[in-house]
């Protein structure tokens, strides 16, 4: 388990609470997608007010369990729960960036870019039909670069994963024998490879294997300067994935088409869509058992929506839409409240 404790805030200006907080740390736990953002919103925001928040960096499935257990004041997921499950919960849901998978490499002399894959070829690779990196089907999507006739290893989570869920719903959507054999989830019964825990062990591990594969959050491939693949989109393109292609995945988003705002922006049309983008979301009871805590927990994520975007970019995580922000704050209004049955934030 990695943790790494940041600061988190008192008093904020932008909204009124009805319950007073006293300076209080708080504590969450789950997806380890955003763990790169929430470190610097709460550096950021500790700066600020001087309190403190506890992140603990464990998965998505760690996450709703702990969560749903009521050890921490939020959980986070990148596998975001159906509103059945919200409902018998009694947990609100709502999301706080868009960040992009991105499948990652160690073959020697290859730099992020210059290999590009197929939907289907990348299945074909994590199912162990695609097991040397000079395979034809790989050699003819790329033309003029030397390939190594070396055993490919493909590296998963072992752990109860969202990145995983967003990365196997995109195989799912190209590949029907993935779809048929192995199916998505947060965790799926892996054929070939090797484990790593978190997005930080699947790149820790791909860095450690030569001619390696694995997926993680495009954050920790830019901070551990892994190489990236290139991967074809639903309209035949291979475009960078960076804030622009993120962006166009979420161009045609229908945000409260599902509960929670629980949609999928995997394998999106438009040309320079990326197509392993997804927003990542929070957890919170809707019957407030400890107001303060959760009023702190609202106070952080209202400060992150409104002063944090340039830090999500610099990590190449997208920021919410504004109008999708102020149906946030709307269900934080509406929905949120204490035992007693009263609001726990007012816009």
């Amino acid at each position: 388990m990695k943790i790494m404790s940041y600061a988190l805030a008192a008093g904020l200006a932008v909204a009124s609470l009805t319950t007073t907080a006293s300076a209080a740390d708080i504590t969450g736990a789950g997806a380890t997608f955003p763990f790169p953002v929430y470190s610097k919103w709460a550096e950021a925001y500790k700066k600020e007010t001087g309190n403190g928040m506890n992140y603990q960096s464990i998965g998505s499935g760690g996450g709703i369990k702990q969560i749903q257990a009521k050890t921490v004041d939020f959980g986070a997921t990148d596998a975001p729960m159906k509103g059945e499950d919200l409902d018998k919960n009694g947990l609100l849901q709502f999301p706080t960036v868009m960040g992009a998978v991105v499948p990652v490499v160690n073959i020697e002399g290859i730099k992020s870019g210059q290999i590009k894959l197929t939907g289907q070829v990348l299945a074909d690779i994590f199912q162990g039909k695609i097991a040397k990196w000079n395979d034809p089907k790989i050699a003819q999507l790329n033309a003029g670069v030397n390939l190594p006739s070396a055993n490919i290893t493909p590296v998963y989570r072992s752990d109860s994963s969202g990145t995983t869920s967003v990365f196997t719903t995109y195989l799912s959507q190209v590949s029907d024998a993935w779809k048929g054999e192995l199916g998505a989830g947060t965790t799926v019964n892996w054929p070939i490879g090797q484990g790593g825990k978190g997005n930080e062990g699947v790149a820790a591990t791909v860095k450690q294997v030569p001619n390696s594969i694995g997926y993680v959050e495009y954050a920790y491939a830019k901070q551990n300067n892994i190489p990236y693949t290139l991967l074809q989109n639903k309209a035949g393109k291979y475009p960078q994935p960076e804030i622009k292609s993120f962006q166009a995945a979420a161009a045609s988003a229908n945000w409260s088409s599902a509960p929670g705002f629980g949609i999928s922006l995997t394998n999106q049309v438009g040309e320079d869509a990326w197509p392993i983008t997804n927003p990542t979301f929070i957890l919170v009871y809707k019957t407030a058992e400890k107001p303060e805590q959760t009023a702190e927990v609202l106070k952080f994520f209202e400060w992150s929506f409104k002063n944090g975007d340039k830090l999500a970019s610099d990590l190449d995580y997208v920021p919410l839409p504004d109008n999708v922000v102020e149906q946030i704050r709307s269900t934080w209004s509406k929905d949120i409240k204490t035992s007693a049955g009263q609001p726990v934030y007012k816009m």
